[in-house]
């Protein structure tokens, strides 16, 4: 040493090694009774002096106690003060000193994170741009109970976990710091020693609003939210565009492998490429994969570690607000798919943060999920119920998205998924349910309902759960609405059957309408049917290549009109011959074909038929709305029904014809009189089809049929759907 310190060798070592855990009793400015004095932890430094922060004045000569990396000199007067540092190569750096700031997180943050109640916690926690005492800098702040020692590390201290250790503020277990200086865009990380004081791997910040690209897996200082949103009218009227009575439409997208077009794929070239086509689609909502940051593209952002940050694949954050702002101002709605159920054990990521489970659970059993390679959120902790509650409102709150759809939700549901005896743990009243997973979807959605009314939640959930968009008051999870996987399922084997087999398989089409309204459902033709081998949904379609695209025009008309909201992946719209590959793109050269095009001209249509025609939507989730004409003519694969508005609003009858004959001369009772026009026809010419159809309208004759009193004499088109509104 090369002069006298009052500090303990132990002390000194800890601080030169870093692993010292209490940084405020030490560093900084202290009063040993012999006077003031200055201390600071800065490895590779030259010299240090503090100086007067006002006059610029030398105060203090900071020695290197030995060869440490630790500096002290007894100053004279001055406070506040700033530390003058020489680094080699003549680089001079003049700072404020972090340990001269007193206790950065208030009283309410801290109450509100103790009783797991701070919904908006990327405010208080993770890295926030800010201004101490005239002083402007970064604030950092992490939950890290269980650790024995805090630094965070970046470029700014070359990633060096001696330099700037943090102060834990108990109980609630948060390390915090103050660092003068910093602006938006530094990368960082946290250095945590467990609890055995054993270094880990750097963590990227849980809360962090900002990320480097991949590979690179920093979190990233974002700046404050700058962006000036346009959108009031969209967000006031928006609620009543998400009501059961309303038509919904989703366009499920992945952004990087929908139109790459030779230039790279962001947010401002969905914003010139995607909204329009959206909006000229005629679909409601933009659903995009998740979105939140992710380490491992391939994983379609379905294993996100970055729950608060936009993916610094497509740009900044600011960009992303911009879009959905654009989204809105051409009438179209964005969804994000959210993922609450479980994370990737990478080592920078949530696994095992403080070098304890304490997002997940300690227990494989509950844990971990072996079909995914991934960790299971300990949805009993409050805090991690906490986390990713406010998750979820960041993304409705400050960037103004319509809509959350949950992932997984199943997996969460149900202690023993896809796992066999043995490999489970029971609830605590011996059953199989997720209780604890239970209460955190009903607390979300409850806290939804509550602070973002308007927005909307949708339930991927694949079993009979019952009460999945039941009011949490009645005992149901909240949702506004699911994932009918039950009509995905059944609909498209019966699609895949030979025509000359469908007669077998007729309740294929039928026993969806059992079940139709015990919940308020979603019809999905989602990424998932186009992945892993399952071909695209043309391919999956019988025939020659003429009848493989009217079974898939079919497909959609009976869709379009079936009870529920529609969701159709990209390139569905097109008839896209190859299944999905995330590293391509939408196979757009195919609409060159009249045949794929005439299928994006369908779905077009159907969109714009499905909102102009109250029938199709007002009451899709009511019972009342739909009423069974014909539903046991398996002989020919034909089916009828009626889709039934509120009163005046004009019915629409739907017949099918699911074999490649037509059908002339069919009859058709219906309740209403005189003219019935033909809206669609998916065997129309302009559809790719053979024209076979009812020259666009057809009277009524008083012959007596299915009940009623008059009837429809109809040409039934090859592999077709029809739909005639009265009047």
């Amino acid at each position: 040493m090369t002069m006298t310190t009052t500090l303990d060798r132990t002390t000194l070592d800890q601080l030169a090694r870093g692993t010292h855990a209490d940084p405020f009793a030490v560093l900084g400015r202290h009063d040993d009774g012999d006077g003031p004095y200055i201390r600071a932890v800065l490895p590779g430094a030259e010299s240090v002096e503090a100086v007067d922060a006002t006059s610029g004045a030398v105060v203090a000569t900071l020695e290197e106690l030995g060869d440490t990396g630790v500096f002290e000199g007894a100053v004279r007067g001055a406070d506040p003060y700033r530390l003058k540092i020489r680094w080699p190569g003549g680089i001079t750096q003049e700072t404020a000193d972090p340990y001269s700031f007193g206790l950065l997180l208030g009283e309410l943050d801290l109450h509100l994170l103790g009783e797991s109640r701070h919904f908006e916690l990327a405010s208080a926690l993770g890295a926030n741009v800010t201004s101490i005492d005239g002083v402007e800098g970064v604030r950092f702040a992490v939950w890290a109970p269980n650790a024995k020692r805090v630094a965070v590390v970046g470029d700014f201290n070359s990633w060096d976990r001696r330099r700037h250790p943090m102060r834990v503020r108990f109980p609630a277990g948060v390390w915090e710091l103050f660092v003068p200086g910093l602006k938006a865009g530094e990368r960082y990380k946290f250095a945590i020693n467990g609890p055995d004081g054993a270094p880990l791997a750097d963590k990227a910040d849980p809360v962090a609003k900002s990320a480097e690209s991949a590979p690179g897996t920093a979190s990233v200082v974002a700046g404050p939210q700058t962006y000036s949103w346009t959108d009031e009218a969209w967000m006031q009227a928006r609620a009543k565009k998400h009501e059961p009575d309303a038509p919904l439409s989703f366009y499920e997208v992945h952004l990087g492998s929908w139109l790459k077009d030779g230039r790279q794929v962001d947010w401002n070239f969905a914003i010139e490429k995607l909204v329009p086509y959206a909006a000229q689609m005629g679909f409601t909502h933009i659903e995009l994969l998740p979105v939140a940051e992710h380490p491992f593209g391939g994983s379609w952002g379905y294993q996100p570690l970055g729950l608060f940050a936009p993916t610094g694949r497509y740009g900044p954050p600011d960009d992303f607000a911009k879009f959905v702002d654009a989204a809105h101002a051409a009438g179209v709605g964005v969804v994000v798919d959210w993922v609450p159920a479980h994370f990737p054990t990478d080592p920078h990521g949530l696994y095992r943060f403080d070098g304890t489970p304490l997002y997940e659970h300690a227990d494989p059993r509950e844990g971990f999920h072996t079909d995914w390679n991934t960790a299971i959120y300990n949805f009993g902790r409050r805090e991690v119920q906490n986390f990713l509650i406010a998750s979820g409102l960041h993304w409705l709150e400050r960037f103004h998205v319509d809509g959350l759809r949950v992932d997984a939700v199943a997996s969460m549901l149900y202690r023993d998924y896809s796992r066999k005896e043995g490999e489970w743990v029971p609830n605590h009243l011996g059953g199989r349910e997720n209780l604890e997973a239970i209460g955190f979807l009903q607390h979300f959605n409850a806290v939804v309902r509550e602070r973002v009314p308007g927005a909307i939640t949708i339930a991927e959930e694949s079993t009979a759960w019952p009460g999945v968009t039941r009011s949490t008051s009645e005992g149901g999870l909240g949702f506004h609405y699911k994932w009918n996987m039950g009509w995905m399922h059944d609909t498209l084997n019966y699609m895949e059957q030979n025509p000359i087999y469908r007669s077998y398989n007729h309740d294929g089409i039928t026993f969806g309408l059992v079940y139709a309204f015990s919940e308020k459902f979603v019809l999905p033709l989602s990424h998932d049917e186009v992945v892993h081998g399952k071909g695209s949904l043309i391919n999956k379609m019988p025939g020659d290549t003429w009848q493989k695209f009217a079974n898939l025009r079919a497909l959609y008309g009976l869709m379009w009109s079936h009870p529920g909201k529609k969701l159709l992946f990209m390139g569905g719209e097109i008839a896209q011959w190859r299944e999905w590959n995330h590293d391509g793109q939408v196979d757009w050269p195919s609409i060159d074909d009249p045949a794929h095009v005439g299928v994006q001209r369908l779905v077009r249509d159907l969109n714009r038929i499905y909102a102009a025609e109250p029938a199709l939507h007002r009451r899709d989730c009511e019972e009342s709305g739909f009423h069974w004409v014909i539903g046991d003519d398996r002989a020919n694969s034909v089916f009828a029904f009626r889709r039934l508005g509120n009163e005046g609003d004009p019915q629409v009858l739907v017949v099918a014809n699911m074999t490649p004959v037509p059908r002339h001369e069919y009859r058709i009772g219906v309740p209403v009189a005189g003219r019935w026009s033909e809206i669609i026809n998916t065997d129309s010419g302009i559809y790719g089809g053979s024209n076979v159809g009812n020259s666009g309208a057809v009277e009524t004759a008083p012959v007596e049929s299915h009940g009623e009193a008059q009837s429809l004499l109809l040409s039934l088109p090859p592999l077709a759907v029809i739909a005639l509104r009265a009047g």
